[in-house]
């Protein structure tokens, strides 16, 4: 049994996000953030991964399956999917999931695709 803390980002897949609300932000930037994160988190001892879900056809279903199989002592929800106004319910329901199949895990938030390091590190 690995004594590593496991953690996991869910965010949007970069293909669905509406990048007008980030300037600046492009589908390669925020995948090329996550991955640096990714790799930090995993030099300071975390086991890390991130899932990409999509706008809400199979998100709740991913994350089900995820969290029904893995067990995260920390789950992140990305700031695309917290801080989407049109799209409120899907955080809500993710939100919901995460409550519902991983009760023991801490809850955390970045505020742009850089920082999820911070956020772990607040909470693990």
């Amino acid at each position: 049994m690995s004594s590593k803390k496991s953690v996991i980002i869910i965010g949007y897949d970069p293909s669905v996000v509406d990048y007008s609300k980030w300037p600046g932000l492009t589908p390669e930037k925020l995948v090329a953030g996550l991955e640096a994160d990714l790799s930090r988190m995993r030099e300071l001892g975390y086991d890390a991964e991130v899932l990409y879900i999509d706008l809400g056809t199979t998100a709740e279903s991913a994350i089900t399956k995820k969290l029904t199989h893995t067990r995260f002592d920390c789950v992140l929800i990305g700031a695309g999917v917290r801080t989407s106004v049109e799209h409120f319910l899907n955080f809500e329901k993710v939100v919901n999931i995460v409550h519902k199949y991983a009760p023991s895990a801490r809850i955390c938030f970045n505020t742009n695709p850089f920082d999820s390091t911070a956020a772990f590190q607040r909470w693990v």
